[in-house]
């Protein structure tokens, strides 16, 4: 892990995690499974490597397939219900997983340079102008 870390966790505090940062992207996703999983329009999440998140406590986990049909894992923390962690299988097997950004306790510096599934946006969504948009995957 690198000398610099940031940590965060779960509403309850059961879960914690440190993770070196920064991550290696930013990023905004709009599909409709994370609006609902997120119960906002937006999901705000940050790719790590798997190596350089150290978790305590127990996730509970919910097999999805997302808009794109692509398999992925759903982690949150069984007591209170916070989303911490989205395993997209494909990037699992690069080494790579997203922690959910707002449950970091220092969320300062976060600026996400891409927005995924911008079709499936809220139509009150305004979003940046800097910023790759991705309207699919």
């Amino acid at each position: 892990m690198s000398e610099e870390q940031r940590e965060g966790g779960c509403l309850c505090g059961q879960v914690r995690y440190k993770v070196a940062w920064p991550p290696l992207q930013v990023m905004t996703c709009q599909c409709t499974h994370c609006q609902k999983q997120s119960g906002s329009a937006i999901s705000v999440i940050a790719m790590v490597r798997k190596a350089d998140l150290e978790l305590t406590g127990e996730l509970t986990s919910y097999t999805d397939a997302g808009d794109s049909g692509n398999a992925l894992e759903r982690q949150f923390c069984g007591q209170c219900g916070s989303p911490l962690i989205s395993v997209i299988l494909a990037m699992d097997a690069q080494g790579m997983t997203f922690i959910k950004a707002g449950t970091l306790d220092d969320t300062s510096g976060l600026a996400p340079t891409v927005h995924l599934w911008t079709q499936s946006a809220q139509d009150w969504m305004i979003l940046p102008e800097a910023g790759a948009k991705v309207p699919r995957q």
